[in-house]
Formats: C-alpha cells, structure tokens, sequence
C-alpha cells in the first residue's frame, strides 16, 4: 500500500470574514479572540478576520472580492494609492501568513465561508492535496448530523487566487443554506463541528497516528452557467423550482434548469453533471447561476507525520 509523510502541522489560521457577510466564520473567529485561543493541543492557532471593513459594514467587501485577489500575480503587483482597499489587505495577509509558495508560510489555512445555497457542509480544495483530502475524509466519517461533500477547483496546484493558497495547506469550510448578513445556529454549529473535528485530525496527526488510504469522493468543478438573458443583458429566468436547493443532485439532459419570467420552462441540454452554489446570492453580479461539476472517486494513500 501506498505511504507517504508530512512535516508536523504546527501552526494553523482559522480565517473568518473573507467575505464580511458571511457571519459564522466571523463570530466563531471573534470567538476564539475573544477566548484567547492561541493553541489546541500541538498546533499553534492564528485566528484571522480577514476583511475587518467589509465586517463593519456587513457586506462581501468594500471595493474587491478579497477572496480573488491572492493569485502570484496580484501579490507581486505593487501597490499604487488607487489600489482598492482589498488588494492592500491581501498584500498584509500575504505577509502574515505566507508568504504564499514560501518555507515560512502556516502549515495549514482554513478559510469560513457561508452560501446561501443547499450546500450543506462542503469542502472546497483549491487543488488536490493529500493531506487535507485525508481531513476531509476524516471529518465525512466523524460527521453524523450533515452530509459532508469536497468539492476540488484544479487537480494541479495552479496558481489559486483563493485565500486558503498562503498556507503550505489549505481549504475552505462552506456551510449552507445561510442568508448573508444572518446568523442561524444550525449552520454556526455545522461549522463549528467541522472545525472542531478538523482540529481533533491534526493533534492525531502530530501525535503520530497512520491514516489508512482509501477513497474519497469530489465533485471536480467543470464550468459555470449564467442566467438567461435579454439583448441588453437583462435576466429573463429564475432557477427552476426543481433544480432550487438541489445542489449536488445529478442534472440529467432534459431536466428542468430555469423558468422564464413568462412562464416557459428551459431544459438542461449535455452529459450528466452535478449542480453546486444553486441560485447563490453573490454570483449574481458574477453572471453565474450555478457551478457544474463531474463526480469523481480518488485514492488516497496512506499518511503520517514525518520523524
């Protein structure tokens, strides 16, 4: 059987805030501050509001998606008095956790995010890494209240533009359905959970536990669908009632995908696929209706710390 090792995982950020809507990262950052958490077991805790103006104001950001702004060619940017306020933000957190690709960088980034689509806990992987696959497998295993899906963006560690790439490791907890700008106790729990169970996996870890291989299940992203729209580039159809809140539920051809405002139904036309981040608030101004993705099953070798 397959073996591989890693460097103990010593220093780990809790981020929360990316995005400053997105209220469960936020208050279980605020949290840990407020408590003082700066060590769980072996791992050194950095807990980070990432966008403390969007937060105040209770927005996604102030001027930039700050969870775009962290590819190799922006934090190389230098940085002009008209930069917006998130870009500025990136470079600082690039400096604290990073630098991004370099020796110094924490361990391992987790990153809170909310949607407000049926996404239950979902486990976004910015590239295929063993080490945190073997996180998410622990975490579908111990998780007994929600369904856990992993959903992975490239399978390469291609320059990523996500705030989870500054660490050697890195992913986000996705947890909905939350409004933005709402706090539910369901969904707070759900992430907490996840965090507390991802927390417990690393002090197994360091403590010199072997995690067996095995599979583990992705929704490998494909590309993105807009709304219908007008000549003048004006939506003309809302998500069907039969794909809403059916995220991670197979899309086959013929299935209904939107339903125009005068009343005609638009039917999905390719392979089968999977739909993800259905009918999500802040993909409107992105001109996305919903993600694609192909399921795919990975084997993942065995783990361990290295000696």
């Amino acid at each position: 059987m397959e073996h591989t090792s890693f460097p103990p995982l010593s220093r780990v950020a809790i981020c929360g805030g990316t995005h400053g809507n997105e209220l469960s990262g936020v208050y279980i950052v605020k949290e840990m501050q407020k408590q003082k958490v700066e060590k769980i077991g072996s791992v050194s805790v950095i807990s980070v509001l990432s966008n403390p103006p969007a937060i105040d104001v209770c927005r996604r950001y102030t001027e930039t998606d700050l969870n775009r702004c962290f590819s190799d060619a922006k934090l190389s940017s230098t940085l002009t008095d008209s930069a917006a306020y998130e870009m500025r933000r990136a470079h600082e957190l690039n400096a604290q956790l990073g630098p991004k690709g370099g020796e110094k960088a924490v361990d391992l980034i987790i990153d809170l995010h909310n949607t407000t689509s049926n996404m239950g806990v979902c486990l976004i992987l910015s590239y295929l890494d063993w080490l945190t696959l073997h996180i998410c497998k622990y975490i579908q295993t111990k998780m007994t209240s929600a369904p856990v899906t992993v959903m992975q963006l490239n399978d390469s560690n291609a320059d990523g533009y996500s705030l989870d790439m500054l660490g050697k490791h890195g992913f986000a907890i996705e947890v909905g359905p939350q409004p933005h700008g709402v706090l539910r106790a369901d969904i707070f729990n759900m992430m907490k959970r996840t965090l507390d169970f991802t927390t417990d996996w690393l002090q197994e870890f360091n403590d010199g536990h072997i995690f067996e291989g095995g599979e583990v299940e992705t929704y490998s992203f494909l590309r993105s669908v807009d709304y219908p729209r007008d000549a003048s580039g004006q939506i003309t159809a809302a998500i069907h009632p039969q794909l809403q809140d059916k995220d991670f539920t197979l899309l086959q051809p013929g299935d209904p995908m939107f339903l125009s405002f005068s009343g005609e139904t638009v039917k999905y036309e390719g392979e089968p696929v999977y739909p993800m981040f259905v009918n999500e608030c802040a993909y409107y101004e992105k001109k996305i209706a919903f993600h694609l993705a192909e399921k795919i099953t990975l084997k993942v070798p065995s783990i361990s710390v290295k000696n």
